[in-house]
Formats: C-alpha cells, sequence, structure tokens
C-alpha cells in the first residue's frame, strides 16, 4: 500500500481501509476524508506551541527583548506569497476610497496645484519609507514586521504602542469600509428599500470566505483586486487626455482652464497643509508589503522588486491621475462637497469629470471600481490586523491567545476578532445620527495611525543602521539596500513630523474656526488627532510598568530572524550573475 504523507507528517488514508468494502462507496468516504482533513487544519500548528515562558525577566516587570525577537522569527505564518502577489500589492494593494472619492474634498479644500503639491511630497516620504522598510525586512522577514523592529531597534515600549496603533487602524478600518460599500450600492439602488445590513452581511460573508483561504487567498484576491483597480486608473489616464483635448461627446477643449478660473489654490497655506491628511491617508496601507515577508517564499528576490514599484504606484496612479483630475474638474465644484459617508461616488471627482464630458453608463463602471476599491481595502484589514495582533501576542504584547496559528498558517483567533469587530458594520442599518457618530469616531482612530506607522519605520531603519555599523558590519553584506539609503530615512521621518505638525495646526483651527464654539471645536481637534493621545496611552504606562530602555547599539539583535544562513554566499552568487546582464536588464531591475 502506498503512503502519501501530507505536509504535517500525518498519512492521508482517503478511506483505503474502507474502499473494500461493499457497503460504502468509494466517493462518500473521499469527501469524509476531505471534510477531517478540513477540520484538521483548523489545529494548532504541530511546530508552534504556546508562548514560552520568560517573554518577561524574573520579576515578571522586566521586558525579554531577545525572547521577543525570536518567538517573531520562529512564527509558523505559512509562506505562501509568490513575486506576483507581492508586486500587486504594492502596485495597487491600497489604491481605494482615498484616491477615488477623499480626493475630492482634498480638490475642494486646496485647490489642484495643492493636490498635486501635497502628493508628491507624501509621495517622496512614502518612497523613503517603503525602501527602509523594505531593507530590514529583506534581512529579517519576521511576523510583525515595522511593530517588531520598533521593538527590536527602538524601545519595547514604543513596538507595543506602535503595534497596538496600527492594529487598531486595521480593525476599525474593516467596519468603515464595509458600510463605505453599502453607500456605493446606493449609486444604483437610490431609495430601493433594501436595508443596508443585508448588503453588509453579502460582503462580511464574502471577506470570511477569502480569509478562510489564508494567506493564498489574501493574495489571490488581492492580486486580482489590484488588476482592476490599475486597469481603471490608467483607463482614466488615457479617457482624462481625451476629454481634456475636446475629445468627449459634448466637449470642447480644456487645456489649463479650472488652472485659472477659479485658479491652483484655495484656502491658501492652510489649504495646503489640509491636503497632506488626505494624502496621507489615500497612501495608507502600502506598508503592508514589509508585513507580508514573514509569509513571502522568498523575500530576498520578490521584496526588493515590489518596494522599487512603489515609486511607478506612486508616480503613475496617484501623481498623474491626480494632475488630469485637477484639469478636468475645478475646485468649486458644488458635488465634491456632497461625500457625507466616505464613499459616495457621486463626491468621486473621477466619476465628477467622466459626467461633466457627457460619457452615458461610464460613471456607473467606475462606482463599481469604487465599490471593488472599498471591499479590497476591507480584506487588506483583516490581513493587517490579525498579523499585527498574532506577532503582538508572540511578543508578549498582547493576550496569549491572539497567538493561535493553525496548520494552515491562519492566525485564527486575530481574524475572528477582527471579524467580531467587523460586526459594527451592521450600524449601517441603524439611525443615521447614531451611525454617523460611532463611525466619525471610529475613522479618528485610524486617521493618523499610518504617519505614526512610517515615522517608526524611518526611526527603527535610523536605528538599525547604526546598530549593523557599531557591530562591525558593512552595509555590502546586506541583500538590498535602500536606493535613498540613510538619508532617505532621515528625509522620510522630518517629513512625517512635519505632515503631523501640519495636521495640528488644520485640528487646532479648522476652516472657519472662528464661527465654531467651543466643544465644537474640540470634537473637530480630537476627530482629527485622536491617534496622538491614543499612542501615548498604550506607550506611557507600559514604560513605565516593564522599565523599559532605548535598545543600545552595541546590544541590538542583529542575527534572529534572517532566513538564509549562508546569505553572504547567495549575495555574491547573485551580484556575479547580474554581471552578464545586458544593460537594458540593468536598468530596468534598478527601477523595478
Amino acid at each position: 500500500m502506498v503512503v502519501d504523507d501530507d505536509m504535517y507528517g500525518t498519512e492521508k488514508s482517503f478511506g483505503r481501509g474502507s474502499q473494500n468494502s461493499d457497503y460504502y462507496g468509494e466517493s462518500s468516504v473521499h469527501r469524509d476524508g476531505i471534510a477531517m482533513r478540513v477540520l484538521d487544519s483548523f489545529k494548532r500548528d504541530p511546530n508552534s506551541s504556546m508562548l514560552p515562558k520568560g517573554g518577561s525577566g524574573a520579576d515578571g516587570t522586566v521586558y525579554d527583548v531577545e525572547q521577543a525577537a525570536a518567538n517573531t522569527a520562529n512564527s509558523p505564518l505559512a509562506r505562501r506569497l509568490k513575486g506576483r502577489h507581492l508586486q500587486m500589492i504594492a502596485i495597487g494593494g491600497s489604491i481605494g476610497t482615498g484616491l477615488f472619492v477623499g480626493s475630492g474634498q482634498a480638490l475642494a479644500n486646496g485647490g489642484p496645484g495643492a493636490l498635486v503639491i501635497a502628493y508628491c511630497l507624501v509621495g517622496i516620504m512614502l518612497y523613503c519609507t517603503v525602501h527602509a522598510l523594505g531593507e530590514m525586512a529583506v534581512l529579517f522577514p519576521v511576523a510583525g514586521s515595522f511593530s517588531a523592529y520598533s521593538t527590536r531597534f527602538i524601545d519595547p515600549a514604543w513596538g507595543f504602542a506602535m503595534g497596538w496603533n496600527y492594529a487598531l487602524q486595521w480593525l476599525v478600518v474593516l467596519p468603515l469600509e464595509i458600510v463605505a460599500a453599502t453607500f456605493t450600492i446606493e449609486y444604483w439602488t437610490k431609495d430601493g428599500g433594501v436595508n443596508n445590513n443585508a448588503y453588509v452581511a453579502i460582503f462580511l460573508v464574502l471577506i470570511v470566505v477569502i480569509n478562510l483561504f489564508g494567506v493564498k487567498g489574501y493574495g489571490e484576491a488581492e492580486f486580482v483586486f489590484a488588476i482592476i483597480k490599475i486597469t481603471a486608473v490608467i483607463g482614466f489616464i488615457i479617457l482624462g487626455i481625451i476629454i481634456n483635448v475636446g475629445g468627449g461627446p459634448e466637449g470642447s477643449y480644456i487645456g489649463g482652464k479650472y488652472w485659472r478660473n477659479p485658479g491652483p489654490f484655495h484656502n491658501g497655506f492652510k489649504g495646503l497643509c489640509s491636503v497632506f491628511v488626505n494624502a496621507a491617508f489615500a497612501f495608507s496601507g502600502t506598508e503592508l508589503v514589509g508585513l507580508a515577508a514573514a509569509e513571502t517564499a522568498n523575500p530576498r528576490k520578490s521584496l526588493p522588486t515590489a518596494v522599487k514599484q512603489v515609486f511607478w504606484r506612486i508616480s503613475l496612479f496617484y501623481i498623474v491621475s491626480l494632475t488630469i483630475v485637477g484639469l478636468l474638474v475645478a475646485y468649486d465644484e458644488p458635488r465634491l462637497l456632497q461625500n457625507e459617508n466616505g464613499a459616495n461616488a457621486v463626491a468621486s471627482p473621477f466619476v465628477i469629470a467622466i459626467q461633466n464630458a457627457g460619457i452615458e453608463g461610464l460613471p456607473s463602471v467606475f462606482n463599481a471600481v469604487i465599490m471593488i476599491a472599498v471591499l479590497s481595502v476591507g480584506n487588506s484589514s483583516i490581513y493587517g490586523s490579525s498579523r499585527t495582533l498574532a506577532a503582538l501576542a508572540e511578543q508578549h504584547q498582547a493576550p496569549k491567545i491572539f497567538a493561535y496559528i493553525d496548520r494552515q498558517g491562519r492566525p485564527l483567533v486575530s481574524i475572528a476578532f477582527a471579524l467580531a469587530i467587523g460586526l459594527l458594520a451592521f450600524l449601517a442599518g441603524a439611525d443615521d445620527k447614531l451611525r454617523d457618530g460611532v463611525f466619525n469616531w471610529l475613522l479618528a482612530l485610524s486617521a493618523l495611525s499610518a504617519v505614526f506607522t512610517w515615522l517608526s519605520i524611518c526611526l527603527a531603519h535610523i536605528r538599525f543602521r547604526k546598530g549593523w555599523r557599531v557591530q562591525g558590519h558593512s552595509l555590502s553584506e546586506l541583500a538590498f539596500r535602500s536606493q535613498p539609503g540613510l538619508i532617505g530615512s532621515y528625509v522620510g521621518l522630518i517629513f512625517n513630523i512635519l505632515v503631523l505638525i501640519a495636521q495640528f495646526w488644520v485640528a487646532f483651527a479648522p476652516f472657519g474656526y472662528g464661527d465654531l464654539s467651543t466643544p465644537v471645536r474640540l470634537q473637530r481637534f480630537f476627530s482629527l488627532y485622536l491617534a496622538l493621545p491614543v499612542t501615548i496611552a498604550f506607550y506611557i504606562p507600559y514604560k513605565f510598568y516593564y522599565r523599559t530602555s532605548v535598545v543600545r547599539s552595541h546590544n541590538m539583535d542583529l542575527h534572529t530572524g534572517i532566513r538564509e544562513l549562508n546569505i553572504d554566499a547567495l549575495i555574491e552568487e547573485e551580484r556575479e550573475e547580474r554581471k552578464k546582464w545586458p544593460k537594458w536588464k540593468k536598468v530596468y531591475k534598478y527601477v523595478c
């Protein structure tokens, strides 16, 4: 008899012992075998164990950084993401309502000039940030990625604060995005009489099914979603150029008319500062490439390519598309201000530009793209929050149960917790005032979280480089080096701080603040700046309780978690291979 072993070392009988029986049919026994294997896959991974004792010191109040690093390095998450998955996550993974709809509010507040300038500056900041993350993630493809790097290279208390900050960001995004998806459907149904909760149930089930397939399900879903979004953006860029030169059904030549009247800027410098926040929101999610490193089959080859392609995503999909939007839609267009629920396609400048050209049918197509984008971000929210929670648990910074990872490499308890928070989406069918009140504060939790995450990535990279140098290592030992280098991380760090300062000013003194009462101004401030007090609330108590200190350069653990043991030989082999490439391939691989 041939024995068929599965990946867990257990025999797959497929009912072989029953095939000699005339009573049991082969097909029924085969179904039982599949059912048993499905149930068996939910059991704890036999290679993992609940967190070992000793996560803290002998008195229980001293944090053990080395143990935390070992736990994240040995996480049993499945390594099933391929290069194409990472590339699509990098290029189109987080293109969502921030670009398609939120840019309309930014255009109304700052004008087309401010829109392009702010997105360019935030794009430069993010380019530096993602390269810094890529350098660390290729060397240490560990669970938790940037929150683990903060614990390892900066301060365990800061890593704790950043981990929970990032987990909360994605936990609240799921119900927000599902409700936003129901609003996109209202574009077609208007007053159709169907309760929004019916659509919420459908979207939740869809997201649950995708995530039950584990990281491979997430990767394949994002691959398809990203292709649709990228195709839509490229199609809009081509269509926008045609409309601008007068190629639309009702169109005449537009050129730079709206840059002359009403003009390129609105609300002066404060208008520009207000756009920074929208730009940061639109770019958030790019860092998921680093989080996915722990579940990538070959991060040393896949990650550098994905990281380099972020440049093309920033320049093509954001800068070029929004430049065309600014040429086709004036900032005083009344429809731009109709975005009351975060995903109103009526307020999308992309849809407005198509409608103004008199093209029928296409607005509905673009609304469908917006709905797919919303679901894509909702899907990413499950991935981002569950993996961060599992990594926090592995570092003894969250309840142990969140570290439960099954035989398919799924952090089941963390996924279930994220989906439980997603049930808040059923408020979509509640009273408008209650729903808007709840979701405004949920949105406030996630508004600035991404900026704090990016700031931490840049700071962790600066600290890592210092530790790498102090401990006698050279840059030639790195499998992938950040293109903007250490200077880029300083640029990213400074830009992130400037965005926080700009947002503080806009939150403290919003447009027309002289006409607002003090309670309204306070509410507006915290609705835009809630992430800061939340981060402080996580950081300070943890720091005092565990008495953590900044990790010194000579004490940094720069060995745990490196996946390849003979990394020097592998790097040398790749360099020899690159020397044989033709010039065009060298140029292509440098930029892509």
